[in-house]
């Protein structure tokens, strides 16, 4: 047989497209052609390839061998498919049948000595195997984290030979051990650590039960890293799905899935210096940034006013939509990033405001959180202050608050009551969907709409406003909004009332 064809997967953002492998070996001068649109890396794995080959004690055609990488507008990089080439050749020159290469997609980079190694994307390319109903072969370190899922047939090899062995029917390899229950990290960190600052953990609850976003003002030391830290000991562990989700993600930047932490929510806390590129994602060959790695997780952002203001306000498409396009000249490519936004800041240069350590003016203050543009602050739930503790009460047995097992029960059942009556959580309530599930009397709502002129707030505030109302009520097992609950969820816009008492010094 002069011709084989071997399936692969490329890699393009979280997509695995199929790429099928054509192997031809004709006479003429000897010669070694990859065509199909493949980057440099692709290229070398013509010498990669040989070396395995020969090194495996495989016999390496000394005919012209042609290599076509089909579809041929689709770009392919990295050495992912040096192990489907290598077998394609093997069956090309009659060294191994070709009967059973249907049946299997194949992905591994190659060593000289015929070793594979571990590629980035396995969990995409896994799940796009498992609906196309084909067994795929990984290396082995891929193969165990592409076990998690379910219902996929993933075999693991270590060397060339083996795989050969395997489709020849001589020595067949096992498939990989599925994990039966995906285990969740156990937090080392509790909300009773923090001290006080009660006002503070029931507005993280309330963040963590609806899904909202959250920004906290106050002073240095007052507990506001250590508080976001905690968010995520109090949020419900992912379902199957967003695991896979989120791994799928991790797994193309080259982040290998955590087994021991596999449905624990991510976490990322980005230094102030960051590029836009870096948070939201970007390059020539779009890669996600920090907001597509925190998807169904966690993005805190300490120091806010330090962040670039560009690179702040490129968050505000995905706060609204939950997922970020990169458009570049030759892709355009679209990654999930629905995340819950934590921030946290100084009300002013000198850290502090309306005490005795306070050294700045109003003007100075207003010019350090004018740094943070108005359609950015529109879009964030909840904004609390947290303020320095009284004296005397690191000494006195201060209450610490319940555990984060206590809390996370009760932001569970908030969810199940939001999921039961909605089937989403109350951030993602669309305009309609508000009018329906929050439904206030006409005194009630006259009193949203006074206090909403009063701080001068917009109509997407008024809508945040009322989505954390909800969540408010929720978390009281109460089905109809009343006033308690508006004035509680009007109580978190300490940064709108700090803006508006500026102004009128």
């Amino acid at each position: 047989m002069s011709l084989a064809i071997i399936y692969s997967r490329a890699r393009i953002a979280i997509d695995a497209p199929l790429v099928t492998v054509e192997a031809h070996i004709s006479n003429g001068l000897p010669g070694f052609a990859i065509v199909g649109l493949p980057e440099a890396s692709v290229k070398e794995s013509r010498d990669r390839v040989r070396s395995a080959i020969i090194n495996s004690h495989f016999e390496f055609p000394d005919k012209r061998i042609t290599v076509n990488l089909a579809p041929a507008d689709l770009p392919k990089e990295g050495g992912r498919f040096d192990l489907a080439i290598a077998l394609g050749i093997l069956a090309a020159s009659g060294q191994l049948p070709g009967d059973q290469l249907a049946n299997y997609e194949f992905a591994g980079e190659l060593a000289l000595s015929g070793e594979l190694r571990p590629i980035i994307g396995e969990i995409p390319m896994t799940m796009a195997c498992k609906d196309a109903n084909r067994i795929v072969i990984l290396p082995e370190q891929n193969a165990q984290i592409a076990s998690h899922i379910k219902s996929a047939q993933v075999i693991g090899a270590n060397q060339l030979l083996d795989v050969f062995h395997h489709l020849a029917g001589q020595r067949l390899l096992p498939l990989t051990q599925q994990i039966p229950q995906p285990k969740t990290k156990t937090f080392h960190i509790d909300m009773q650590d923090v001290i006080g600052q009660q006002h503070a953990k029931q507005a993280l609850e309330i963040c963590a039960a609806g899904g909202h976003h959250l920004i906290m003002l106050g002073p240095p030391g007052t507990g506001k890293t250590m508080l976001a830290e905690r968010l995520a000991s109090i949020l419900p562990d992912m379902n199957e799905e967003q695991a896979l989700q989120t791994a799928a993600i991790h797994s193309i930047v080259g982040r290998a899935a955590d087994i021991d932490s596999w449905q624990t929510r991510p976490f990322r806390s980005p230094h102030h210096t960051c590029s836009a590129v870096a948070l939201v994602g970007g390059s020539s060959n779009p890669k996600p940034g920090e907001i597509s790695l925190a998807h169904n997780g966690v993005l805190f952002l300490d120091e806010l006013p330090e962040f670039e203001r560009r690179v702040l306000d490129v968050l505000r498409e995905p706060l609204e939509s939950g997922k970020v396009t990169i458009s570049r000249a030759a892709r355009q490519v679209d990654f999930p990033a629905k995340f819950q936004l934590i921030a946290a800041l100084n009300p002013s240069p000198c850290g502090h405001y309306n005490d005795e350590k306070m050294r700045s003016t109003p003007d100075q203050m207003l010019r350090y959180l004018s740094k943070i543009s108005g359609p950015f602050l529109d879009r964030i739930d909840l904004q609390i202050e947290v303020s320095r503790l009284a004296k005397g009460a690191l000494q006195k047995n201060m209450d610490r608050g319940e555990s984060s097992q206590v809390i996370k029960n009760r932001v569970i059942q908030a969810r199940q009551i939001q999921l039961n009556r909605q089937h989403k959580l109350n951030c993602e309530l669309t305009n309609r969907e508000l009018d329906k599930y929050c439904k206030l009397s006409m005194e009630d709502a006259d009193f949203l709409e006074t206090a909403i002129d009063k701080l001068g707030l917009s109509i997407r505030a008024y809508h945040r406003i009322l989505k954390v109302a909800r969540t408010i009520a929720d978390l009281k097992q109460e089905e109809q909004l009343n006033r308690a609950h508006i004035a509680q969820a009007l109580g978190y816009r300490a940064m709108d009332r700090l803006l508006m008492s500026l102004h009128q010094q």
